[in-house]
């Protein structure tokens, strides 16, 4: 600062002239945070939309609808996962999953793929312990699935066996 002020000062005066000042640095627009809207539902206590900053997980939507009910089944959530904008986190009720068919989903209640174990995963038609695996460190790794065409990232996983999971599977 005190070289610019050296620098600057003659300047300032030299013959009888007005200069303009200019900042060394522009200054910052205000950071504008992210903020991300996300519809909880299923076993919570206050279930609805909710508001957070960008990165918050899973576990921060089922806290701010006031936590899981006594019938909540939590182990069947990953409570990790990043949220995204618009994202719907169901937290299921104790039981649930095996009366879908254990779990492995079906037309009349698709499996979440951000939710669902490997083990759930598993059960879908063909998929694999490996490729469920798969499925569940790129969800780990890239954040949740927004659409069911968003599998084709996951290695292992191309159109056929996409077309052969919608309606079993929801993002």
């Amino acid at each position: 600062m005190l070289v610019a002020a050296v620098v600057l000062v003659p300047r300032l005066f030299h013959h009888g002239t007005h200069h303009v000042v200019v900042p060394l640095r522009a200054p910052r627009p205000p950071a504008r945070a992210t903020r991300l809207v996300v519809d909880v539902a299923g076993a919570v206590r206050t279930p609805g939309l909710h508001r957070f900053a960008a990165g918050a997980r899973i576990a921060d939507a089922v806290a701010a609808a006031g936590g899981a009910t006594r019938q909540a089944d939590l182990s069947l959530v990953n409570l990790a996962a990043p949220l995204a904008d618009g994202e719907q986190v169901v937290v299921p009720v104790r039981g649930a999953a095996a009366a879908a068919g254990g779990g492995a989903g079906s037309p009349t209640a698709p499996l979440d793929l951000n939710t669902a174990t490997v083990e759930q995963l598993d059960a879908l038609p063909g998929i694999g312990p490996t490729t469920a695996q798969k499925i569940v460190d790129y969800r780990q790794a890239h954040g949740p699935f927004r659409t069911v065409d968003e599998l084709d990232a996951v290695p292992g996983i191309g159109p056929a066996r996409i077309a052969q999971l919608k309606g079993l599977v929801i993002p």
